[in-house]
């Protein structure tokens, strides 16, 4: 019985004479040695039948057929019918694969029982004998169907498939003048069965100028019947896997015209590498535009440009003048056919940073929009911006060795000055500086910043010229220019000061600092009162009057008042508030040093006691208050409670201690005795009495009463509502981090696209997650600070963390806001500022926009404590406008911002978290010193302040999650 080989090669030879040697020599070098080579002589006129012969003499397992089929289809089928191996492999005339190709294939078989195929990476060799970077496409391995459905992912010889499968597929399509491979493993993989990949480039494929593949006009008309059989049912496969029966899934808008789209794309950018133009742009119509598409696109576009000039990737940009043209054109009209410039300007400066990032710069490189250059780096000389360029892509030259690289937009001629200071930038001086040209290189380099801007046509000069424009534009703008309103902010609780007459009295500059007419402060006043004593109080004391509120409401309830405030300032206020009052007299008295007139019936002390040194303190003027009161007499306390007495529940962040404490100690003070208490859960009003000497104490009358009042953002930014897990003193005085959490929000609203579920916080979320920071000890800080930090390597104290919002949405103002300043947070806002007032343009493809604040809306925000930054001017990707336009809107967003807000304004964040080589170094040419980009992750002290990274917060995750990504920084 004949021997069955595990392998049976089919190589199909049409007058291969030039190549069939090396094709069959690389099975001769097989490490396995089991298998059969059919060859099959279509029909040659040369020298190939003589060659078969040959190989055929010297090895049994050549075997050889005849065909007149003039396609390798049909010569491939002739040589299945008579393979006998239990795998098969189909070996053009023109290719080879390396000596390990059978063992490794047959390995990675033997690992998966149940596969039906194998396949490996592979290269290009090009006519010059350059090979190409390995290529291969692990979706195969993954979705094998769906893949080939839309593109032929593997080379015909770069995969080791089941034989029995093929025969019953009915194997390569006859009619098919190209694609007949792709066919064929689009039918097999609509089978289901499972395709096993071997990571290595195994299999070398020869590109010729004479190749079918170049036949774009067929490649298209062949393509098209594939993708279609791939996008519907195929009766050539009896037993498709049921997933497969009805063709591929067209989601994620993957249809069967964006395949072919693609598809066509490969041949117009062929087309271009080999001079000529035979695709309509309008077939790549249903490309799809999205930035995040961009690079694929040029990836696709460069792989089909050097097929098509038969160039490995270092050769092409050399290569531009023999295509750049037509290709631009391609790009230019692909724009066109989306209406959309940006976007094909994008792919165009994606596509050119691709050829220059593989190439030496041997010689100067003018592409369409990028120069790629040499420059040393020792003595650089000033270069004139050709027609078109918008950016240099440079290598800085030291000893004939490539020093650095760097990629700048430039919108003018780069001055020799231009280029000292930017190589500053990169290169160390101590490399630069020779010993015979120091004091020359030195001299030029402090030179360099104040002369850069003298030529009208340098670089520098028309950034200038665009500055002015922005500035005329902002001058013009109906914007009111009156100064922003100064803040309120009252004074800290746990300030304290060496004179405490002159504190008051600086605390008393600005007129009523604690808001006491609000609804918070007159209901507490009311339950003041509601403790009062029974029956008529005589002579009645206020400690800490402050400017009279009080006093106005307590004077009717008794028989003369001494009101006194340690503020001579507060005093004069309080003085001309009751000056109808015939009953009160004003008095400037430091309880603490000062003798307290006695006999009184009544000593009211209310939201003072925090502001005394100590415990020991509190302890001595305790028996003040006793001695000042007529036995009987009342004393009466309101202060609030505060989380250094008891940090499980509700109280006021303050270094102090607060009501509780206050109530104990007064409690504890002998003849001293609590008669009854009002609390509340942010404070507690109670009742002391003095005793006689017959007195007998009875058990305190407590009351829990709710806070009907709403409390104001100045009072609740000090409160932790339900107790703290960490104080930020505590933390600020034990931890120090090298890295912070830099939170990215966009939206916070209940109501929205469902597209943009992602990008949008519940405020009931929102709310969450800020109680948490607040809860936990975190504070917020500014880019500012960021940026001083990284500067100065200065570790964190505590926990800092940066809360920045993109897009400037109203809901911000109304949602966002009021909830940072009531857990004592802010943060910082990016502005689109084109659009202030307008709405999201930008996702109106997803459902209504959303509205964004007005002008208005931000100086009142910046007054209140808001920090804001840039979001460009239009909200366009960076990476599709030209370096002119980046520039200008950097420049311009700026500049209406700091009008705005009356700060200036040194922080960007990139539109659609994308940016480019350009974008560092051309903002802070516009004045930004701090930059949000595309990277994720905490920001360190070793981050580029110009390019930080950010934490996106999404709208579809829990608050588990919020605590576990932040909680993961501090680690």
């Amino acid at each position: 019985m004949a021997h069955n080989p595990l392998v049976s090669i089919v190589v199909p030879a049409h007058n291969a004479e030039a190549t069939l040697a090396r094709a069959l020599d690389c099975l001769l070098d097989q490490e396995i040695v089991d298998w059969e080579a059919i060859i099959v002589d279509d029909a040659s006129t040369d020298r190939t039948p003589t060659i078969i012969a040959g190989y055929v003499e010297q090895d049994a397992r050549f075997r050889t057929l005849s065909s007149c089929a003039y396609s390798a289809a049909g010569a491939r089928n002739s040589g299945i019918s008579t393979a006998r191996g239990r795998w098969l492999m189909f070996l053009d005339a023109d290719d080879w694969v390396d000596a390990s190709f059978l063992a490794k294939m047959l390995a990675a078989l033997k690992t998966a029982p149940d596969a039906v195929a194998a396949y490996c990476g592979s290269r290009r060799v090009m006519p010059d004998g350059e090979l190409t970077p390995s290529s291969i496409s692990t979706e195969v391995a993954i979705q094998p169907f769906e893949t080939f459905a839309r593109q032929c992912a593997i080379r015909t010889h770069a995969l080791l498939v089941d034989r029995e499968t093929i025969v019953e597929l009915g194997g390569f399509d006859v009619s098919l003048r190209t694609c007949e491979d792709w066919d064929l493993w689009q039918r097999l993989a609509r089978l289901g069965k499972n395709w096993v990949m071997v990571d290595e480039p195994l299999a070398f494929y020869r590109a010729s100028p004479n190749a079918l593949s170049r036949n774009s006009t067929q490649m298209l008309a062949d393509a098209e019947i594939v993708i279609a059989r791939g996008f519907s049912a195929d009766p050539r496969v009896k037993h498709p896997a049921s997933a497969h029966a009805n063709g591929a899934i067209e989601a994620n808008g993957r249809t069967a015209s964006e395949a072919l789209a693609w598809f066509a794309l490969w041949n117009a950018a062929s087309d271009c590498g080999r001079g000529s133009r035979s695709v309509n742009p309008q077939s790549l119509r249903a490309l799809p535009a999205g930035r995040k598409w961009a690079r694929e696109i040029a990836k696709v576009a460069f792989d089909g440009l050097m097929v098509g000039s038969l160039s490995v990737p270092a050769q092409m940009a050399a290569r531009w003048d023999r295509f750049g043209g037509s290709l631009t054109e391609l790009i230019t009209e692909l724009g066109k056919v989306w209406d959309n410039p940006v976007a094909g300007r994008r792919v165009q400066y994606h596509l050119e940073q691709m050829l220059l990032d593989v190439d030496d710069l041997a010689a100067p490189r003018r592409l369409a929009r990028t120069l790629g250059i040499r420059v040393d780096a020792r003595n650089p000389t000033a270069i004139e911006l050709p027609q078109g360029i918008d950016q240099i892509y440079a290598y800085l030259m030291m000893d004939g060795q490539i020093e650095a690289r760097v990629q700048f937009g430039v919108l003018g001629k780069v001055t020799r000055r231009h280029w000292i200071e930017l190589i500053l930038n990169v290169v160390p001086p101590e490399r630069l500086i020779r010993a015979d040209k120091s004091n020359m290189f030195a001299g030029e380099a402090l030179l360099s910043i104040a002369g850069r801007r003298s030529d009208r046509d340098s670089h520098f000069g028309k950034l200038a010229r665009l500055a002015a424009q922005a500035r005329r534009l902002v001058r013009s703008s109906a914007e009111p220019t009156e100064p922003l309103a100064t803040p309120r902010r009252a004074p800290a609780a746990d300030r304290h000061d060496n004179d405490r007459t002159s504190f008051w009295n600086r605390h008393f500059a600005t007129k009523d600092p604690w808001n006491y007419g609000s609804p918070y402060e007159q209901e507490k006043y009311e339950r003041q009162l509601e403790i009062l004593p029974a029956g008529p109080i005589g002579r009645a004391l206020e400690l800490a009057c402050a400017e009279g509120h009080f006093t106005r409401q307590l004077a009717p309830r008794v028989g003369h008042l001494t009101a006194t405030d340690i503020s001579a300032v507060a005093v004069e206020r309080a003085r001309a508030r009751c000056s109808d009052l015939p009953n009160v007299e004003f008095g400037v008295l430091d309880f603490s040093a000062d003798t307290l007139p006695g006999e009184m019936d009544l000593i009211v002390c209310s939201e003072v006691l925090y502001y005394l040194d100590d415990l020991a303190e509190l302890r001595r003027i305790a028996k003040k208050f006793i001695e000042a009161l007529a036995p009987g007499g009342s004393f009466i306390s309101a202060h609030a409670f505060v989380l250094g007495d008891n940090v499980e529940r509700t109280g006021f962040d303050w270094n102090t201690f607060g009501a509780q404490v206050i109530s104990e100690t007064l409690a504890g003070t002998e003849g001293l005795v609590l008669e009854q208490s009002i609390q509340t859960e942010l404070y507690r009003i109670d009742r002391f009495r003095r005793l006689s000497p017959d007195d007998v104490a009875t058990e305190p009358m407590i009351d829990h009463v709710p806070i009907r009042a709403p409390v104001e953002i100045g009072v609740a930014r000090k409160i932790v509502w339900g107790g703290a897990r960490a104080l930020r003193r505590d933390v600020a005085r034990s931890e120090r981090r090298q890295r912070i959490p830099v939170l990215m929000y966009h939206s916070v609203s209940d109501d929205g696209p469902a597209a943009l579920a992602r990008f949008r916080l519940a405020p009931a979320a929102f709310d969450s997650q800020m109680a948490w920071l607040r809860a936990n000890g975190f504070h917020a800080i500014m880019s500012e600070q960021l940026e001083w930090f990284i500067a100065n390597r200065q570790p964190f104290a505590g926990r800092p963390v940066l809360i920045t919002f993109d897009d400037g949405f109203q809901n911000f103002a109304d949602h966002a806001w009021p909830t940072l300043r009531a857990n004592d947070l802010t943060a910082e806002v990016f502005l689109v500022t084109d659009l202030v007032g307008e709405s999201a343009r930008w996702d109106a493809y997803s459902g209504p926009p959303t509205p964004l604040m007005d002008a208005g809306t931000v100086r009142r925000l910046a007054a209140e404590g808001a920090f804001f930054g840039s979001h460009l001017a239009t909200h366009r990707a960076i990476d599709g406008l030209s370096s002119s336009d980046l520039a200008a809107e950097l420049l311009r967003s700026r500049m209406f911002i700091e009008r705005w807000t009356g700060r200036p304004t040194t922080a960007f964040a990139a539109p659609f978290s994308v940016t480019d080589r350009r974008l560092g170094r051309l903002a802070k040419e516009c004045g930004y010193r701090i930059g949000f980009g595309g990277r994720h992750g905490p920001a360190g002290l070793d981050c580029d302040p110009i390019d930080l990274p950010r934490i996106e917060i999404r709208g579809d995750r829990s608050l588990d999650d919020f605590v576990a990504t932040v909680e993961a920084v501090l680690e």
